[in-house]
């Protein structure tokens, strides 16, 4: 199976100000990616507020994405949901539109408390899509699926025909490693950390990465991969610092998808407000914002 090589993008999903889906400007906003370095897409995801999404919404962004990404844009659609029925009707659907790919995170309810209970409803979606491959999506800081992610693999392995690989969003260097080696990397761990691609990179053999602030920071994220495999250290590092830097700012404004979001709409691509229960950023802290991406010549550097 293919192993993804480069960054996908976690888009957020646009909004008009009534929040409803503006699916007009994706073609836009698939460009801007493109011409970035990025190399898909990993679509209603968290980044993209897949959960505040119905599911209808969900199958005609999978279809609006599907048509407006350039050649060899690999397109992949999160699935998951509350309801495994429901996600396996999207993951269908995904393969019938063409789709590059399939993903699902663990529901935040119920909590999912052992590796069994895990790999049953990941073998139920992917099953939906038996031709494309299936990732899961590991951010137990969203759902508590605090398990084990090497148990996982070894419970899915020859269980899931399709099962590609991890998303790995997760601190934890040891365990991403650990899997990282399983069965001679038998499976794909695509890094879904911004803040450790280069770490990733030094212990061997990570090609691939999910990113949420390569949405407008793609630039510098994919130029940490660049700078590595030409062996400019120092390069990689100064960049992957200051990828940090930018990370430090929207920690302040509730993160990549409150924040991130924003940043958008003062780099010439308005996505919209969030849905709820998001808090919205005031004007205030969008002025805020904006002085400290500044005294980081932040748009010196950001996505084009």
């Amino acid at each position: 199976m293919e192993k993804i090589k480069g960054l996908i993008d976690a888009p957020f999903t646009p909004f008009y100000p009534n929040k409803e889906v503006n699916y007009e400007i994706i073609p836009e906003y698939a460009s801007l990616l493109a011409r970035n370095g990025l190399k898909g897409v990993f679509i209603n995801g968290s980044s993209g507020e897949g959960y505040m999404l119905d599911e209808d919404e969900r199958m005609k962004l999978a279809e609006a994405w599907v048509k407006a990404v350039p050649k060899d844009f690999k397109v992949i659609v999160h699935v998951g949901s509350t309801c495994v029925r429901s996600s396996k009707r999207m993951a269908e659907h995904a393969q019938a539109i063409g789709a590059w790919g399939i993903g699902a995170m663990a529901p935040p309810f119920p909590k999912v408390n052992r590796v069994e209970e895990l790999v049953k409803y990941c073998e139920e979606i992917a099953c939906g899509a038996p031709n494309l491959p299936f990732y899961f999506y590991h951010i137990p800081a969203f759902n508590g699926a605090f398990l084990s992610m090497y148990d996982f693999l070894k419970a899915v392995d020859g269980r899931i025909p399709n099962f590609a690989g991890i998303k790995y969003t997760f601190e934890s260097l040891y365990e991403y490693n650990r899997c990282r080696r399983y069965a001679d990397g038998k499976f794909d761990m695509l890094h879904g950390q911004d803040e450790t691609i280069l770490p990733c990179l030094a212990m061997g053999g990570a090609q691939g990465g999910i990113g949420g602030t390569t949405n407008y920071n793609g630039r510098c994220l994919t130029g940490i991969q660049t700078a590595w495999e030409a062996g400019d250290l120092e390069k990689a590092r100064e960049l992957q610092n200051y990828a940090q830097d930018v990370i430090d700012v929207i920690c302040h404004f509730r993160g990549n998808i409150v924040g991130g979001k924003r940043i958008m709409k003062l780099i010439g691509y308005d996505l919209g407000p969030n849905r709820t229960p998001f808090q919205n950023m005031t004007d205030e802290e969008e002025a805020r914002m904006k002085q400290e991406l500044e005294a980081i010549d932040f748009f010196n550097h950001c996505n084009k």
